[in-house]
């Protein structure tokens, strides 16, 4: 529900604004995330629900913003909410689906058009990256994994800001 909430609302946002503040608002959130959680990546949290719902909301929002960069939000975010780190790349997988309908119905919505083009093949490689993820998770040591998880989630963060202001 909080997916749907977010997502709708950033949808009717992210189409009226210009891309350079939806690019710069994705950069500084994936960069923050990523910080935190290299800051905190040995300590655990206690879960809390409160944590995923907030989380819920900013992630799905980032999602409608720029119809990206879901999944370093999700995944961080509920690290930091207490959820263990294989837990959270399965949950991210399988919300992100749902929150992607969601915002494609939505935009299709306000009569946007979509270039077709790509779509198989992200769809295609979407899929393939499920199993081989949740195979090499699985293999994986938590704490290296929440490590791993902050390095590339800052380096997400940099690399979305660096293309912003660097052309």
């Amino acid at each position: 529900m909080c997916s749907i909430v977010g997502t709708v609302g950033a949808v009717l946002i992210a189409v009226s604004l210009p891309k350079f503040y939806v690019k710069l608002y994705i950069g500084l959130l994936i960069l923050a995330m990523g910080i935190l959680i290299l800051i905190t990546h040995k300590k655990t949290y206690k879960f809390s629900w409160g944590r995923i719902v907030g989380l819920s909301v900013v992630a799905s929002f980032n999602k409608g913003m720029s119809g990206g960069r879901y999944g370093p939000v999700v995944t961080s975010g509920q690290l930091i909410s207490g959820v263990d780190g294989k837990n959270a790349i399965g949950i991210t997988s399988f919300a992100e689906g749902l929150t992607c309908l969601v915002g494609l119905i939505m935009y299709l919505s306000l009569n946007k058009t979509i270039d077709w083009t790509l779509a198989p093949f992200l769809v295609f490689g979407g899929i393939l990256s499920v199993p081989l993820a949740g195979i090499t998770v699985k293999k994986m040591n938590i704490d290296n994994l929440r490590l791993i998880i902050a390095i590339v989630t800052i380096g997400l963060g940099l690399l979305t800001l660096g293309k912003i202001f660097i052309k």
